[in-house]
């Protein structure tokens, strides 16, 4: 796994949601590959103040795996909103976990159940 971790940024309403959501789910996994240690080891800041190609919920990702040079595009949403036909995914499946808070251009290592898999994050785009 990276010995160099990137910053995970998050926005106060985000951070809020999610913070709330990881603690009713499930308080006792925070291990390094879950959405509650990227949620403990956030920098909120305040909404207007997020980097415009930060992941946040509902952001459109496009992500390449780096061995295989798959592409991929998707958004990450609120499980309930988990949609694999839209290519919507939660926050809480493996990739939503592994990249909410990233930037683009930024490469994580992340445990997959297939495996070890590292991304590059290629593009982020807001949605309304």
């Amino acid at each position: 796994m990276n010995t160099q971790r990137n910053h995970v940024i998050l926005g106060e309403d985000d951070f809020r949601m999610l913070k709330q959501f990881a603690e009713n789910f499930s308080s006792s996994n925070a291990n390094e590959m879950s959405l509650s240690y990227e949620l403990n080891r956030a920098i909120v800041v305040e909404n207007d103040e997020l980097p415009p190609d930060s992941i946040r919920l509902n952001s459109e990702v496009k992500v390449r795996e780096l061995t295989t040079n798959k592409e991929m595009e998707f958004s990450i949403v609120m499980p309930a909103l988990a949609d694999i036909k839209q290519k919507k995914i939660s926050v809480l499946t493996p990739m939503g976990a592994a990249l909410i808070g990233l930037c683009k251009g930024e490469t994580v290592e992340w445990k997959m159940p297939a495996g070890m898999k590292k991304f590059q994050v290629l593009d982020v785009r807001q949605m309304l």
